[in-house]
């Protein structure tokens, strides 16, 4: 063997140049991942780095209280030999639950100063840089978690016209809700002309390939909690690229 250690080399920026992004993923989540290479697929030199944190698979009030234990174990092992642009928080009735301050004190106990977003946060961002307050909402949760949701949109001065849930717990189950029923629901709710455009709430539900057609068929906007956050955590790590593949919301900055 012609063994030949130490060989020249040089290195560069990585395949995070531009931005590296850590998302939390509940253990239970089927298509957070899924959706977000789809978006991120093709954006040269983002990079996007996961890490899963135990939840119980029954959706309730005090299951997602619990989640906040475990979040800065999950945020330790997100890349910790390289800073992170933004880490995004993957579950949006936890989000709300436990609220996004809270959230964002866990994370940055473990890294400190990086910008912080939830589903909900990625939400409300998208409903100002789309200039909307008048919504329609689609959830899977049980009525305890759909009555939270309700009130903290009304609380940041949002309408909540239409509300429709598939009202299952089983997080399991919500994961394989087919496009087809979540499409058709979309277009239910979202066909009141009140409505000035749909939010779907849960990153478990398949919603990031029919938002195009969902738009075109409505006449306005649609997002959900994978769409809304995936599109804030590059807006926040300063990717400006214009999407228009995956809908209005990726054709727009954020506004500050």
């Amino acid at each position: 063997m012609d063994y030949r250690g130490g060989l020249p080399f040089k290195l560069d920026a990585g395949i995070g140049a531009r931005a590296r992004i850590g998302l939390i993923v509940l253990a239970t989540d089927q298509t957070i991942e899924h959706e977000w290479r789809l978006i991120f697929h093709g954006l040269s030199g983002v990079a996007l780095y996961e890490s899963r944190m135990w939840n119980a698979v029954r959706i309730t009030p005090e299951t997602l209280a619990a989640l906040e234990a475990d979040i800065p174990a999950a945020v330790r092992v997100l890349m910790p030999v390289l800073p992170l642009s933004v880490v995004a928080f993957g579950c949006t009735s936890g989000a709300m639950v436990l609220g996004e301050a809270r959230i964002a004190a866990r994370i940055h106990a473990v890294r400190p100063g990086v910008p912080v977003t939830t589903p909900i946060s990625g939400a409300l961002a998208a409903f100002g840089a789309l200039g909307v307050r008048r919504l329609a909402v689609l959830t899977p949760y049980a009525r305890p978690v759909n009555d939270f949701v309700g009130r903290y949109l009304a609380e940041r001065g949002f309408e909540i016209v239409v509300f429709g849930s598939f009202e299952e717990e089983d997080d399991s189950k919500v994961a394989r809700i087919d496009p087809g029923s979540i499409a058709e629901a979309v277009l239910a709710i979202g066909c009141d002309p009140r409505v000035e455009a749909v939010f779907v709430s849960c990153t478990s539900l398949r919603l990031v390939e029919a938002v195009s057609g969902l738009e075109e068929k409505l006449g306005k906007p649609v997002t959900s909690s994978n769409h809304a956050m995936a599109w804030h955590a590059l807006r926040l790590a300063g990717v400006d690229d214009p999407l228009p593949g995956f809908g209005r919301l990726f054709t727009r900055p954020l506004r500050i």
